[in-house]
């Protein structure tokens, strides 16, 4: 019983930081996605890019980058954040 312990406690261990990593993506995809939504709000209704890309960077994960463009009668808010990684194997 102890062999089978041993073996399986440390797949135990790497699936959980995993699973944690995946949940921490997530929620900072999560952010960028409300963050462009609310600038791309606010450009919606007309008001100048500069309060566009203020209100994407308030509700922005930190150390966030944030940037609006307009294409023709199109406004895009873009919102990169990097998300933590074990090992140096995070995400942007």
């Amino acid at each position: 019983m102890t062999v089978e312990a041993a073996l399986v406690l440390p797949v135990l261990a790497l699936f959980t930081v995993t699973l944690l990593w995946a949940l921490a993506a997530a929620a900072a995809q999560i952010r960028c996605v409300d963050a462009a939504r609310a600038g791309a709000r606010v450009a919606a209704r007309a008001e100048p890019a500069g309060s566009a890309e203020s209100a994407a960077r308030a509700a922005a994960p930190e150390g966030a980058r944030v940037a609006v463009t307009r294409s023709g009668e199109l406004w895009r808010v873009t919102v990169e954040a990097p998300a933590p990684g074990p090992g140096g194997m995070g995400l942007t």
